[in-house]
């Protein structure tokens, strides 16, 4: 049977199942498939809070969301075009976000009376009318499975674990895709395991078989290449991004980059990579806790290294008092907050912009910092690179700030040559002998604000360290209330000056003046977007601005912010970027926050803007 093939602009895909069910595994592969296609995609893994929650039961339900196409994608989709259901708890939990005429895969061998009873559903929906709104596949994906495997001397469970494979197969036919990356992977995955390599292949190649011969689905669709930029691509993550640029960074200051971590989800991927990279002279160390982390950090930095610690939102609050430790000592180090929703354990695999006023104001004294934002997985690898450049020219720990969206997130990463990123200027004091008895001073400072960087065991450059405030010049302990003044004084300026050192801020699209600004920090840059270009696209004159800088803020935001009548700044959490920005300009800003472990979808955002652009054109008549 001849199968017709649609051509559409984008999809959004949804696969769901438990945790061992290997959606995960499948969303990735899928990204990376469809990478190679050439189309734009923006991906959102949702993994479950329980480490083990019992199979088939809501808790324990995984999926992975992408959204591809031959346009610029900027979100992983509001509605799904398609779900992959491998149980009920699966259907269950995604249902609400299918569209209306979309499409259900279900594996049917996930709806027997157990599973039913652990979703909570008193009938089976797919024999009921409760799906009559969607196209319903049911498959036996599990059945098949076995069947395919029938001949394998592997055992039912891990026969099992290969039917992610059917779901994949199915997939790459049904989207117009060749099996060689996924055959490639697996390969290089499974090469000293030959049975299970076997098995995935021959599954992967039945579910692509069945779409094939099976005369239930006549049509297949393809996804043209979307109109990116010319330039080497790969699909890539943001820990994975963020990992390079902090490597990157050490190769362009010439120094050793030291990590020193405690596992944290959803942060503890850094770590992981990191340690692929010791043949490039990167050291990590695994902490016993959040604050041994941070302080053997600290030493690295004293020692000279580009000295780089990670967590998420508790880890932060335990590492505040060293936060400040190197505030005080004015020593370079980069703090990276992979945020997720909190308060205290929180939302452990959730996303959220939960961090931000605790990594400004969240320690003792006055303790400034400078605090940036990455705005997407592949701005990573820049953002990344430029707090490395910050704390290493300007002596002085600067925050990074990604969340879970981000980190576990993929889009195509048009990555840079080497010999293009700029070199980071890193200087040391020199040795030196004392002349006519006079030590080294180790907080003389150059015109920027800035210390000399000391290594320990240099000749004539012997100082004091620790947490007491510092006498200006010579660093040694001092309690004198002028001079802890002046000291206090003379860190925020440091800190303030940083603005004559980064970029003006800019618009991402829009209006220079006009109506509406939607001003953002993080990962919400790709709902904003969005947003504002459809407005632009009906004629509203409206405007995207997005901040990497947050401390201190670029010397031009105050008057960008004055060009438009209103001000609406969209976050995931109760508005503290919101607060800072009316404490610093006195401006009435508009919040939108959303704070549902989830990121802030397009439809809502773009609801909010034109109820704000109505209300506007109200007052004006």
């Amino acid at each position: 049977m001849s199968k017709m093939k649609e051509i559409r602009d984008e999809v959004t895909i949804k696969f769901a199942g438990d945790s061992g069910d290997g959606m995960q595994l499948t969303g990735a592969l899928f990204t990376d498939n469809t990478a190679l296609t050439g189309s734009d995609l923006a991906t959102f893994p949702d993994f479950p809070a329980e480490i083990r929650a019992p199979a088939g039961t809501l808790p324990g339900v995984s999926g992975f969301q992408i959204h591809f196409g031959s346009k610029k994608i900027f979100t992983p989709g509001d509605e799904y075009d398609v779900l992959v259901a491998m149980n009920a708890a699966a259907l269950k939990t995604n249902l609400s976000r299918v569209r209306k005429g979309g499409t259900i895969i279900a594996n049917t061998d996930g709806f027997d009376a157990k599973n039913l009873r652990l979703a909570r559903y008193e009938t089976n929906p797919l024999e009921d009318d409760s799906l009559k709104d969607y196209e319903v596949f049911a498959i036996p994906i599990t059945k098949l499975t076995r069947e395919a495997l029938a001949d394998s001397p592997l055992g039912t469970k891990e026969k099992d674990r290969s039917k992610n494979m059917f779901v994949l197969g199915f997939l790459l036919w049904r989207y117009s895709r060749d099996l060689k990356s996924v055959e490639r992977f697996l390969e290089a995955k499974f090469a000293n395991k030959p049975e299970v390599l076997a098995a995935n292949l021959k599954v992967l190649r039945a579910g692509y078989h069945f779409g094939e011969t099976t005369e239930t689905f006549s049509t297949t669709f393809q996804v043209r290449p979307a109109p990116l930029p010319p330039g080497t691509y790969r699909s890539i993550m943001g820990n994975q991004a963020l990992v390079l640029g902090l490597v990157a960074a050490a190769k362009k200051s010439g120094l050793e980059l030291f990590y020193g971590s405690y596992p944290i989800t959803p942060a503890s991927d850094i770590l992981h990579q990191l340690a692929g990279y010791r043949h490039l002279g990167v050291k990590t160390f695994q902490a016993e806790d959040e604050i041994a982390a941070i302080c053997a950090a600290i030493g690295a930095a004293y020692g000279g290294a580009l000295a780089v610690t990670g967590t998420s939102g508790p880890g932060i609050a335990l590492k505040s008092e060293a936060m400040g430790l190197a505030a005080i000592l004015e020593l370079p180090l980069v703090i990276c907050d992979i945020q997720r929703g909190g308060p205290s354990t929180g939302l452990p695999t959730k996303t959220e912009q939960a961090d931000l006023l605790q990594v400004l104001y969240g320690r003792n004294g006055e303790c400034p910092m400078p605090v940036l934002a990455v705005r997407s997985p592949a701005d990573a690898f820049e953002a990344a690179f430029e707090a490395c450049r910050i704390a290493l020219q300007h002596m002085t720990p600067v925050v990074l700030l990604s969340d879970g969206y981000i980190a576990n997130g993929a889009e195509p990463w048009r990555f840079p040559r080497a010999a293009d990123l700029p070199r980071i200027e890193v200087h040391f004091a020199e040795a030196k002998a004392e002349e006519n008895g006079q030590p080294f001073l180790p907080y003389t400072r150059d015109e920027r604000g800035v210390r000399p960087w000391a290594l320990p065991g240099t000749r004539g450059l012997a100082h004091r360290i620790g947490g007491l405030e510092k006498e200006h010049l010579t660093g040694n302990v001092s309690y004198d209330p002028d001079n802890h003044e002046l000291m206090v004084r003379l860190r925020e300026e440091k800190v303030d000056k940083i603005a004559d050192d980064i970029p003006l801020q800019q618009l991402e699209a829009g209006h220079e003046e006009g109506d509406l600004l939607l001003l953002g920090w993080g990962s919400t840059w790709g709902v904003i977007e969005s947003v504002t270009r459809q407005l632009l696209d009906e004629g509203y004159r409206v405007a995207h601005a997005h901040l990497r800088y947050i401390r201190p803020f670029p010397r031009n935001l105050g008057e960008l912010l004055q060009r438009y009548r209103k001000v609406v700044v969209p976050e995931i959490n109760r508005g503290q970027l919101a607060r800072v920005l009316r404490a610093e300009f006195l401006l009435p800003v508009v919040q939108f926050n959303r704070v549902r472990g989830v990121p802030i979808s397009h439809n809502e955002l773009y609801a909010f803007a034109k109820q704000q652009l109505t209300e506007m054109a109200d007052v004006t008549v």
